[in-house]
C-alpha cells in the first residue's frame, strides 16, 4: 500500500518499472481512491454534519440523498445528527455531537419548526448553511430552498382556472406564517376576489390527512382542495370516497411534492414536483464553497413544478 499512496499522490519517486505495474493493479481491481480518507490521513477536516428533525420523510430523506451525493464527489463523509423536539438541551446535544467529531462545516435542515428553532440557536465555531422550507431574507445563514410559495399560488390558480368558485387548502404545519405554501394559497385566492377559508391544519401523514379531511369531505360546498403534501392528498382521497364523493367528478385535489406513488394512485394525483435531490446538492454547494473561500451566496432557489394528471377537473364534471 505505501508504494500505491506514492504512485496516485506523486508526492514520492517511484521507479517506472514499479509506477507500471501499479497502475496496471489500479485498472484490473476498478480501484477508486478514497479522497476523505486521504484528507483525514493529512489533518484535514473531512467530514461534514446535518442537523434534522427527520430522516425518513419524503422531503428530508431525498435532501439527504442530493447532500450525501455531492458530498461524496467533493470528498466529505456525512454525520448526520436526528433532533428529537425543540426543547433547548436536545438541539444542544444534537450540535454538541457534530463538533465533537470536528466536522467542517453543518448543515440544517429546516423544513419544520424544529429545524428553524436549530437554525436560531446556533452559535458554531463552523460555517453553516440550511436547506430552508423558504425563501429567509433575515436568516443569518446561506439557504437553499425550493420556493413553495409561487408554486401553490400556480397550482391554486390552476384550480380557479378549472371553474372552482375557491380552493380549501388542507395544510401541513408551518415554519414561518409569512412565507410558504399557505402564502402562495392566501396570494391566488385574494388576487382572484374568490372566498377565503382558512387552512385546515393537519400533521404531515396520510392518517392525519384522512381525519383532518373527513371536515372538508362533509361540507358539500368543497369542489377543490390544495394539499400541503401528497401524503395529505391520499388521506383526504379516502375521506371522500368514504363520504360517497367522487375524486375528481366531485372534488378536485392536488398534492405537493410528487412522491413516487403520487402516480400510481387512482385517480393519479395532481401534484407539485419539488426536486429535493437537488436541492441537497445545491445546499451542500453554498457549504463547498464557503469552506473553499469564506463566502457564498446568501440564496439559492428553484421553482416547482405542476405536474397535470387525473385527480382535479373542472367542476360538476361528469365521465
Amino acid at each position: 500500500m505505501p508504494t500505491v499512496s506514492r504512485v496516485l499522490s506523486g508526492n514520492v519517486p517511484v521507479s517506472a518499472a514499479k509506477r507500471e505495474l501499479v497502475l496496471a493493479a489500479i485498472e484490473r481491481l476498478n480501484y477508486r481512491p478514497n479522497p476523505a480518507a486521504r484528507a483525514l490521513k493529512l489533518g484535514q477536516r473531512s467530514m461534514i454534519g446535518v442537523i434534522t428533525f427527520n430522516t425518513v420523510r419524503y422531503g428530508y430523506s431525498r435532501t439527504l440523498q442530493g447532500i450525501q451525493e455531492a458530498a461524496r464527489l467533493s470528498g466529505y463523509l456525512v454525520l448526520i445528527a436526528v433532533v428529537e423536539s425543540a426543547d433547548q438541551a436536545d438541539i444542544d446535544a444534537a450540535v454538541d455531537l457534530l463538533l465533537g467529531q470536528s466536522v467542517a462545516g453543518l448543515v440544517v435542515i429546516e423544513f419544520d419548526p424544529v429545524g428553524v428553532a436549530i437554525s436560531r440557536s446556533l452559535s458554531p465555531s463552523v460555517p453553516v448553511v440550511a436547506a430552508a422550507a423558504a425563501g429567509r431574507s433575515r436568516s443569518p445563514y446561506p439557504h437553499a430552498y425550493l420556493d413553495d410559495r409561487v408554486a401553490a399560488r400556480e397550482a391554486t390558480e390552476y384550480l380557479l382556472g378549472l371553474g372552482h368558485e375557491t380552493v380549501h387548502y388542507l395544510a401541513i404545519p408551518q415554519t414561518d406564517t409569512r412565507t410558504g405554501r399557505a402564502l402562495g394559497w392566501r396570494q391566488a385566492i385574494l388576487d382572484a376576489g374568490a372566498p377565503l377559508h382558512e387552512p385546515v391544519v393537519a400533521a404531515y401523514d396520510p392518517a392525519s390527512g384522512y381525519e383532518v379531511g373527513s371536515v372538508l369531505a362533509q361540507d358539500e360546498t368543497v369542489t377543490a382542495v390544495l394539499c400541503g403534501n401528497d401524503e395529505l392528498a391520499i388521506g383526504l382521497m379516502r375521506a371522500l370516497s368514504e363520504a360517497g364523493r367522487r375524486v375528481p367528478e366531485d372534488v378536485s385535489v392536488v398534492g405537493f411534492d410528487d412522491q413516487p406513488v403520487a402516480s400510481m394512485w387512482m385517480p393519479a394525483l395532481t401534484t407539485v414536483h419539488q426536486d429535493f435531490v437537488g436541492l441537497g446538492r445545491r445546499v451542500f454547494g453554498l457549504l463547498d464553497s464557503l469552506l473553499a473561500t469564506g463566502a457564498s451566496r446568501h440564496t439559492s432557489s428553484a421553482k416547482p413544478q405542476l405536474v397535470v394528471r387525473e385527480s382535479a377537473a373542472p367542476p360538476g364534471r361528469r365521465r
